[in-house]
């Protein structure tokens, strides 16, 4: 497998409209919160907590929205590969090609907070070998590297 590569990554409504598709194909619903937290969510350049989410849409909706129901449709979203955790940060990111399904690696900046998302295959299939050769069947491997970007080095 390799690593993997997006040239043409949707965006805006075409990015929207896939992460609909990909949810309703899964056989999940895509609802007016569901689709005004995905647009928030997708706004964000870094990761995002759930309450800036719920702030946010609040903001936008006129009404308050309890972060324990934002934390249920990530929830959903990650469970669906619409959205990605960042573990260290308890931050999420929009998944930028939500019908690929690959282990995630991200790096993230101990200074600004960016999180830059790589696919790397033969990292994560060498880790869930590692695991499954000390017994342990391996679901999601998490991998993040913590330091600092181009910009904050």
């Amino acid at each position: 497998m390799g690593q993997h590569h997006q040239h043409l990554e949707p965006t805006g409504d075409s990015l929207a409209d896939e992460a609909k598709h990909m949810l309703e194909k899964q056989g999940e619903q895509w609802t007016d919160m569901r689709s005004a937290i995905f647009d928030v969510l997708a706004g964000f350049e870094k990761p995002a907590s759930a309450y800036d989410i719920a702030d946010l849409v609040s903001q936008k909706r006129g009404k308050r929205v309890a972060p324990n129901s934002v934390y249920r449709i990530l929830d959903v979203f990650v469970n669906n590969n619409l959205a990605m955790r960042v573990e260290s940060a308890n931050a999420y990111i929009v998944n930028a090609h939500p019908g690929c399904v690959h282990d995630c690696i991200f790096l993230v900046c101990e200074t600004c907070g960016e999180a830059t998302h790589i696919d790397d295959d033969t990292l994560s299939q060498g880790v869930r070998k590692v695991a499954r050769d000390h017994g342990f069947v391996p679901e999601r491997p998490v991998m993040e590297v913590l330091g600092h970007c181009v910009k904050c080095a």
